[in-house]
């Protein structure tokens, strides 16, 4: 067969199968569109056809080839390497804060009672102890600063009262709110504490009896209370004080321990001499000092902590290969410890501070 007869044969099957496409083409649209409807057009149907297309499978295709250069004995290693980092940090984070908030929790406090007590006790000696808002120099109280010193027999409370009710200060004991005066002074004062975290200095407050006797001593002296009422959600407020006469609601949660679900108060009436109320407490107070309030400014430094945490993590696990697991895991295991801690106290500040 002759070039120019070659070219002739391929030019007419070209043709018939232009020819043929074609024909299939318009029988779709006749099978398609229904017989009392008129064809849409040969435009219509072929972008049905591409908008039918997977759009993505141009990057799939590129995906697969890519995952086609990598090994398959890189990839299990490096999703084992990634779920063992992942579990190890998990577990140190949980680990570490059960341990911070049920156990090391008790003798943080106990160390940070004794502190308070000294400074306080040497305040009271030198009659520098606060009567107000501000200390002897004028300075606005700092929170966590101890003013007072709270004593209730019936239930073993013997404990240093610092300024300010936030999540971090009743780590170390009973806060006084604020926006209410010291006790002993015309008005009402407002003591909190936790209920079973951090050593839970008023895990029992809700056995107190009206007539219980409960001993506030501050740089004006001893005020005595006794108790009236203990509150529930729901049950009616004390009437309000009126005149010079005085009163402390001691506050705590109610609930499962390290679950709270609501606050229980117990107030107790002046029955020693009412003292002098210098002005200038705090009248509002932020949101993280209310009872049952979250120190919503420690999200921050959580996930700084956690990002620390991981990373120490993935150093770990990078380095053992290299200088040897029990080399490596000597010396990271204490640093793991102590990040761990310290993430564990910032998240215990995230609960709420009554737990």
């Amino acid at each position: 067969m002759s070039t120019e007869n070659a070219d002739d044969f391929e030019d007419e099957s070209a043709e018939d199968s232009e020819e043929e496409t074609a024909d299939d083409f318009d029988d779709e649209l006749e099978e398609q569109e229904p017989e009392d409807d008129p064809a849409p057009g040969r435009a219509q149907l072929l972008a049905s056809r591409l908008a039918a297309r997977p759009p993505f499978r141009p990057a799939l295709r590129l995906a697969r080839r890519l995952r086609a250069l990598i090994p398959d004995w890189l990839t299990k290693a490096l999703l084992l390497r990634m779920a063992g980092v992942a579990v190890c940090t998990l577990g140190v984070a949980l680990s570490t804060f059960v341990a911070e908030v049920a156990v090391l929790g008790r003798f943080e406090h106990r160390h940070d009672q004794q502190i308070e007590y000294a400074a306080f006790r040497a305040e009271l000696a030198a009659g520098t102890a606060p009567i107000g808002a501000r200390d002897y120099r004028g300075v606005p109280l700092q929170p966590g600063a101890p003013v007072a010193l709270l004593s209730i027999p019936s239930i073993g409370v013997d404990e240093v009262v610092a300024e300010g009710t936030t999540a971090a200060v009743l780590e170390s004991g009973p806060g006084l709110a604020s926006d209410t005066v010291l006790p002993g002074q015309s008005g009402t004062s407002e003591i909190m504490a936790r209920a079973a975290a951090y050593g839970g200095p008023f895990r029992y407050l809700d056995q107190l009896q009206p007539g219980d006797r409960v001993e506030v001593t501050t740089g004006q002296g001893v005020a005595e209370y006794r108790v009236s009422d203990v509150r529930h959600s729901g049950d009616p407020e004390p009437a309000r004080l009126r005149g010079q006469l005085g009163r402390l609601t001691l506050v705590t949660a109610t609930g499962i321990a390290y679950a709270p679900d609501d606050a229980l108060h117990v107030d107790a009436d002046l029955i020693s001499d009412v003292q002098p109320t210098p002005p200038g407490r705090t009248p509002h107070p932020g949101s993280e000092q209310t009872a049952m309030g979250e120190d919503r400014y420690a999200r921050w430094d959580v996930l700084g902590w956690a990002a620390v945490l991981g990373a120490a993590t993935v150093l770990a696990f990078w380095a053992g290969p290299r200088w040897g697991r029990a080399k490596t895991w000597l010396v990271a295991a204490p640093v793991l410890l102590v990040v761990g801690l310290t993430l564990a106290d910032r998240i215990a500040l995230l609960l709420p501070n009554l737990t």
